[in-house]
């Protein structure tokens, strides 16, 4: 590569992340990620002979994602969001504290079963509501939405298929989902928990004690978003399709990990269950797909197939080489350095540059160090850590805080970098530690 070619690539790179995490006029990311690798293609950075093979990295991560959010938008139509939003309500029976339970147990769900940018799309909107409905005064609003947010985030670390760089990752170092959550799903969950802990003792003071009741049981709310006002024309829901659609969701996502038992691709499995509830619901209401054409974010099989190119010309422009020389002292110390070592640097990656390129390239780097399948995977699942937690200490690590900080400006609902950051700072450098730490001590005396 010639010295033109590495400071393009420098250049694109630093360009198409400011793009990305300023987003003006709200742009769609996968513009600036686009124009960038179109602009690094054209340069011969990246050759066209590699294109077959990044679209093959890429795809079945980023359908398997699309799929995901089309049955959350299915289940969304049909009623199941609100249905949760009204009995959670119902269900702490007054008390602040319990709701904050609660938020963190939706968030963490949410997380588990679609994605985090979906949870965050997903529970922001009926956090919100929940708030408005309970009268809470601003800020007593923000334990509920920050904690929340963060767990929804933090929670894309237990198993591989709940976040796009993840899965991407996935495929690059070749590990299966089965063996991904036995590796990574405990000293995860003990970092997640660790942070919601803290997250609680933090707030201790600005949750309310006891909050206003509702009537919850008014279920032909259920059919309303969670940012409208209730209307004259009211919706009863269809329980029959309700059921049945829960039934699906939940039978196909364990799926997943019989599908990688047996070899089966993970988006065959994601596109059969979509192609069914979307079917189901057509078969019980007549309802088209116009509102799943027009809401599911096609641009992600764009955005991650073009943040590859971008990440591979950075490869080629010798960062990644860079990285395996500074690394490589840590590896001969043993799996404890290597591990903190790579979910340091993921963590620092990830607060400058977000989360999705980071992940990628410290993958790359973890491929190139020469180590054995065992260390690979250690270093990896690391670099996931880093990535998917480390990376919550600012606004910028990971697209979903972007969305989400977005999403509250839209609402009138301010969040400022310093208050973000004045909580993040106590918590998250002490869940990224006990998820490290539980990591080692996990792969050591029980795997």
């Amino acid at each position: 590569m010639s010295d033109y070619q590495m400071w393009l690539t420098v250049g694109v790179f630093a360009i198409t992340v400011i793009f990305l995490m300023w987003r003006p006029r709200g742009i769609n990311e996968s513009i600036s990620t686009t124009a960038g690798a179109f602009i690094l293609l054209a340069a011969g950075v990246v050759p066209l002979t590699d294109l077959i093979t990044i679209f093959n990295i890429v795809s079945g991560a980023a359908v398997t994602i699309l799929s995901t959010i089309v049955m959350s938008l299915v289940l969304d139509s049909v009623g199941v969001f609100r249905w949760v939003a009204l009995n959670l309500i119902e269900r702490v029976n007054g008390s602040g504290r319990k709701l904050f339970w609660y938020v963190i147990l939706l968030c963490f769900l949410m997380t588990i079963f679609f994605n985090n940018d979906g949870s965050i799309l997903i529970t922001t909107p009926i956090i919100i509501q929940i708030c408005s409905m309970l009268k809470l005064k601003p800020h007593q609003k923000i334990p509920y939405l920050l904690s929340g947010a963060l767990i929804a985030t933090a929670s894309s670390a237990p198993i591989g298929v709940s976040n796009l760089a993840n899965l991407i990752a996935l495929n690059i170092v070749g590990l299966d989902l089965n063996s991904y959550t036995l590796i990574m799903f405990v000293p995860s969950m003990i970092g997640i928990a660790t942070i919601a802990v803290l997250l609680y003792l933090y707030f201790r003071k600005q949750i309310p004690v006891t909050i206003s009741r509702y009537p919850a049981r008014d279920y032909s709310l259920i059919n309303i978003h969670p940012l409208q006002q209730p209307t004259e024309s009211r919706t009863q829901i269809d329980w029959w399709l309700f059921r049945v659609s829960i039934c699906i969701v939940v039978l196909f996502r364990a799926g997943f990990f019989l599908a990688a038992s047996l070899g089966i691709p993970l988006e065959y499995v994601a596109i059969t269950g979509a192609a069914l509830i979307v079917f189901v619901r057509w078969f019980r209401t007549k309802t088209g797909i116009k509102d799943i054409v027009t809401k599911t974010p096609w641009h992600i099989l764009l955005f991650a197939f073009s943040i590859y190119i971008i990440v591979k010309s950075l490869d080629n422009a010798g960062l990644t080489a860079a990285l395996i020389n500074g690394l490589q002292p840590f590896a001969g110390m043993g799996e404890a350095s290597l591990i903190a070592a790579f979910g340091l640097l993921l963590t620092l990656l990830s607060n400058i540059v977000n989360n999705l390129p980071s992940v990628m390239i410290g993958t790359l780097a973890v491929l190139g160090m020469g180590l054995d399948p065992q260390h690979v995977h250690l270093a990896y699942m690391a670099t996931i850590i880093g990535s998917d937690i480390g990376s919550l200490l600012t606004p910028v690590g990971t697209l979903a805080t972007l969305i989400w900080m977005f999403m509250l400006r839209s609402s009138k609902i301010h969040i400022t970098w310093k208050q973000y950051m004045r909580v993040t700072f106590i918590v998250i450098p002490v869940g990224l530690i006990v998820s490290l730490a539980s990591l080692y001590l996990w792969t050591q005396y029980v795997i």
